[in-house]
């Protein structure tokens, strides 16, 4: 997936800022992945694959909101990481978004569970509360 410039439309399916979110997720997966920022619509080193974007999903999603996590997605109406998949490809038909051949809206089914990774399995870093 690769964003493109257009900016996004008012009648969506799910709570505004989740897509924003997904667009952040994008960009610091992208980032965390040394993957370059599309530079334009064949921009194939800018791609990652859906299974890649949820994780950086998650690690931004604990990263932002910790704990929130679950009460946030939720207020968003994102209940899966289906849901994050369909967020995807809204965007792709809507023209903000690419995808490859090889991109498909099952890349983004039960990957992982949110009730696992946002609170089951959740830990606090507290690795910045017992420096010296």
């Amino acid at each position: 997936m690769s964003a493109t410039s257009k900016s996004m439309s008012p009648r969506l399916r799910f709570d505004r800022n989740a897509y924003l979110f997904v667009f952040a997720a994008l960009r610091h997966t992208q980032q965390s992945m040394g993957r370059v920022v599309s530079k334009g619509p064949e921009d194939e080193d800018a791609h990652i694959t859906g299974e890649e974007l949820l994780s950086g999903i998650r690690e931004l999603a604990i990263e932002q909101f910790g704990l929130m996590t679950l009460p946030v997605f939720s207020r968003w109406g994102v209940r899966s990481t289906e849901d994050f998949g369909r967020i995807v490809f809204e965007l792709v038909e809507r023209g903000e978004m690419r995808k490859t051949e090889r991109d498909q809206l099952s890349d983004f089914v039960e990957v992982y569970r949110f009730e696992d990774v946002f609170d089951r399995e959740y830990q606090i870093n507290t690795s910045r509360a017992f420096r010296n």
